[in-house]
């Protein structure tokens, strides 16, 4: 291994957090979101080299300051790491591309800088996040990461997204104190914050009762971070007030940079050294997760807001991924882990598909793109493509990761069957409401259109996210090669 490969884990966060304040300097309109997608195209960069070295090999770990841990800061990135910063750098990486032309009409010269900065700590510390083998650590990088989001979701001209940036803030800020009140009474029992120590430590607690309630404290936070039903309140406004490219970035990674989270707490810490805390899991998470598929689905066939459609099919889709985890087997979790890929594919080609609508129609309601896809054939065609991803359709990625749910739901003793049921249901809801947004846009009269047109570069990133749903649904080696991987690593962690 290089030098250079060796220092990749700390890299990840340092290339966009010291581009940051470099994009507050700059004057000149378009320069700050050319630095920025500079600094975000190097990490996704990073990311894959990341996931060669990975998946050529065992995880990779990064001591800071040479200090070895626990006594000093490290960094870790294995097959479930990997595919979350792919995620994230992706999608950070996709909207920044399409969405100059959308965030400049919205944006002054003032301003500029200071959104692309807040953009660029948004990205690093999701990646902070994923990367980060303490407990601490990784709450500052949440705690990083909200703030920025916070000022993205508020920076579009639509006042309504105050409001919702207010809520999602109190909301955040109650998650990530539930947060840090666990790591505390860990802290408390164990004297440690690396994950790896922690889990070694834990065992020779005596008085469980506080790591339970640190487990309580840490998991219900993570829920409401991760918007798991009925702790995604905060959510649907948040997604629909929020700029439409800001909403492609978070809608692809957000809430599943916080599963990632829940899952290594849950495996790595707590699952080995707490009693029946597997069945305890899924107890507290699958009727949880059955309900945000089929309430989540519910409001969506509904809706006519197409930002609040798919923000409420966010919240059926991580049903899925957390259906897939309560089953505490290896099928279910590679299952989960895969379909944090595939949706952030399907979910964010959408969002892109309707940022992209927005720069012609007058709105963005059902009513507002009545045949719109005459006039604007290839983007209705790439949003058809994340569709039916969405859906499941066979050919796509959405199919791989549902497949693979199917499967582990088969595997069960008991009630497979039902949870079967249960899919195959929710997916025929996803194609009322994807069909509902199809049938407006095709087959509807004209509706009233304002004069703008869909910049090149959007609808080239557009179109790379539809063929990605296209490409890995046909050959889905690669994530499903490291979903698998990071399902034998969490169950490994298990008694």
């Amino acid at each position: 291994m290089s030098a250079l490969t060796s220092h990749l884990p700390a890299l990840q966060v340092v290339a966009p957090m010291l581009m940051a304040p470099f994009v507050l300097l700059l004057r000149g309109r378009g320069l700050p979101w050319a630095a920025a997608t500079a600094a975000s195209l190097l990490a996704f960069a990073i990311a894959i080299r990341l996931t060669v070295v990975v998946t050529g090999g065992e995880a990779l770990a990064y001591e800071m300051g040479s200090w070895p841990a626990p006594y000093g800061i490290e960094l870790r990135v294995d097959a479930l790491a990997v595919l979350v910063l792919l995620v994230v750098t992706g999608a950070s990486s996709a909207a920044l591309i399409g969405g100059r032309e959308s965030m400049a009409s919205i944006l002054s010269a003032e301003r500029e800088p200071y959104f692309y900065a807040a953009w660029l700590l948004a990205l690093a510390g999701l990646a902070g996040i994923v990367v980060s083998a303490d407990a601490f650590n990784i709450f500052v990088f949440m705690e990083i990461s909200s703030l920025a989001s916070y000022v993205l979701v508020a920076g579009g001209p639509d006042r309504r997204a105050l409001p919702a940036t207010f809520k999602y803030l109190i909301l955040g800020t109650i998650g990530a104190t539930f947060y840090l009140i666990g790591v505390g009474l860990i802290y408390m029992m164990t004297g440690t914050l690396n994950f790896a120590d922690m889990e070694l430590r834990i065992q020779d607690v005596a008085d469980q009762r506080p790591i339970l309630a640190a487990a309580g404290f840490i998991t219900v936070g993570l829920a409401l971070k991760a918007a798991i039903f009925p702790l995604h309140v905060w959510l649907p406004n948040a997604y629909t007030y929020a700029p439409h490219v800001v909403t492609a970035f978070l809608a692809a990674c957000a809430t599943k940079v916080s599963l990632y989270v829940l899952l290594r707490f849950d495996f790595f810490v707590f699952q080995q050294n707490l009693t029946a805390h597997a069945f305890q899991f899924s107890a507290f998470l699958m009727p949880l997760a059955i309900l945000g598929i089929l309430v989540g689905s519910a409001v969506a066939m509904f809706e006519r807001n197409l930002k609040r459609m798919l923000a409420f099919s966010s919240v059926a889709q991580i049903g899925y991924m957390m259906l897939g985890a309560s089953l505490v087997t290896a099928t279910g979790l590679t299952a989960a882990t895969l379909h944090m890929f595939n949706h952030a594919l399907a979910k964010g080609g959408l969002f892109l598909a309707i940022a992209a609508v927005a720069m012609v129609a007058a709105g963005c309601r059902l009513g507002d793109i009545s045949g719109l896809a005459r006039r604007m054939p290839w983007t209705f065609a790439a949003l058809v493509l994340a569709g039916l991803s969405l859906i499941g359709v066979p050919g796509t990625a959405g199919f791989i990761s549902k497949w693979t749910l199917i499967n582990a739901a088969l595997e069960l003793e008991t009630g497979g069957i039902a949870l079967v049921a249960l899919i195959l249901v929710s997916s025929l809801m996803a194609v009322v409401y994807v069909w509902r947004i199809v049938e407006a846009a095709y087959f509807g009269q004209p509706a009233e259109t304002g004069s703008g047109r869909v910049p090149a570069a959007l609808v080239i990133a557009l179109w790379g996210v539809a063929i990605a749903n296209v490409v890995f649904g046909l050959a889905p080696e690669l994530p499903l090669t490291l979903s698998a991987a990071a399902a034998d690593i969490m169950l490994g962690h298990v008694r």
